[in-house]
């Protein structure tokens, strides 16, 4: 191999544009020399001789090889996914703003895409249908209603329900609880949990009736049941008994294994975002990680970085949510609510199993 073609292979560059990675367009280009064209990482053209291939770090400096852009990725117009992003983002706009919930052709009629591609690539890129985005959206919207209006009617209706009777028959669904119960903070709210301890130290395990509300890690139990008590301050918390003990040692073996994956029932609370952002966090492949700039590009809003690692120090639910896969740009671990050392050894427990 010669000492250009070494060079090439060990450029980190050089896996993603083998890997075709669509997450690295618009981070850098590349031209070849042999065919006098230049593309963006994702060109799904047939794969180049490294030793003919340079990377360059802008469009400008691509354009200034004097090649011509490759007919197949369009290196110089918006890609594919970018595109759709855009476009997915606008239908989110439009049902932010909608009264009621659009149908699923009018969203896509109004992005300019077919009714089937325009519900695949929405489920892509937010992890919902329209349908679950919209629910979500007046669910959250709810939610700030209950706190502000002086009657739980008022905020059903300001929410974009039209039927109070039929918010009612799925009440539990959309709060996990009654509307006068939420109002009230959850209060009477009944959590069971229970405590182990595993090699990243104390677990403390909580579920409502619908499922697993926190997981939470961390060295002194007494704090973690203080913090549990500060999550959901006016519900009431129950020990778990003899039989709650096999749910906590589901999630002990899930905290020494992450790469095995769970089938525990989880109860997700949180707004409509960062309920969008947790699902993108559950679609990253074990013994891999995304940067945060990654999932926000992926819910279609590329400058809403800062929102997703406010959605990321949000999450009570440890692991399940897999938190600790989303890094920064650079590659390097930032902040995590239990702890950089933990997430540090988690990803190696994943990128070894």
């Amino acid at each position: 191999m010669t000492d250009t073609a070494t060079a090439t292979v060990n450029d980190p560059r050089w896996a993603r544009v083998v890997a075709r990675d669509k997450s690295a367009d618009g981070e850098f280009w590349y031209s070849v020399m042999t065919t006098g064209v230049y593309c963006r990482p994702s060109c799904p053209s047939r794969g180049a001789n490294p030793r003919n291939v340079a990377f360059h770090d802008s469009l400008e400096a691509a354009k200034a090889t004097g090649f011509r852009p490759c007919k197949r990725c369009d290196p110089d117009g918006t890609s594919r996914d970018a595109g759709n992003a855009e476009l997915i983002a606008k239908a989110c706009r439009l049902i932010e703003r909608s009264e009621d919930a659009p149908s699923l052709e009018t969203l896509a009629e109004a992005v300019g895409l077919s009714v089937s591609h325009f519900h695949r690539s929405f489920k892509t890129l937010t992890g919902l249908t329209p349908k679950g985005y919209s629910a979500a959206h007046r669910a959250s919207r709810l939610r700030e209603r209950l706190a502000e209006v002086p009657t739980v009617t008022e905020a059903i209706f300001d929410a974009g329900f039209n039927s109070s009777g039929r918010f009612y028959e799925n009440s539990d669904g959309i709060l996990g609880m009654s509307p006068t119960r939420y109002r009230a903070g959850g209060a009477n709210e009944e959590i069971r949990f229970a405590i182990g301890q595993s090699s990243l130290g104390a677990i403390l395990v909580a579920s409502s009736a619908k499922g697993v509300v926190a997981i939470l890690i961390g060295d002194d139990p007494g704090r973690l049941a203080r913090d549990l008590q500060d999550r959901f301050p006016k519900a009431r918390l129950v020990g778990g008994d003899h039989d709650y003990e096999t749910l906590v040692a589901s999630v002990v073996g899930l905290v020494e294994a992450p790469a095995r994956g769970h089938d525990l029932p989880l109860d997700i609370r949180g707004t409509a975002f960062q309920e969008r952002v947790w699902q993108a966090l559950r679609r990253i492949p074990a013994g891999t990680t995304a940067s945060y700039a990654d999932i926000a590009a992926q819910l279609g809003q590329p400058k809403a970085v800062r929102a997703v690692a406010g959605a990321c120090a949000a999450n009570n639910i440890a692991v399940a949510i897999p938190c600790h896969r989303v890094v920064r740009s650079d590659g390097a671990l930032s902040g995590y609510a239990w702890g950089v050392e933990r997430k540090r050894r988690l990803l190696q427990s994943e990128a070894d199993a």
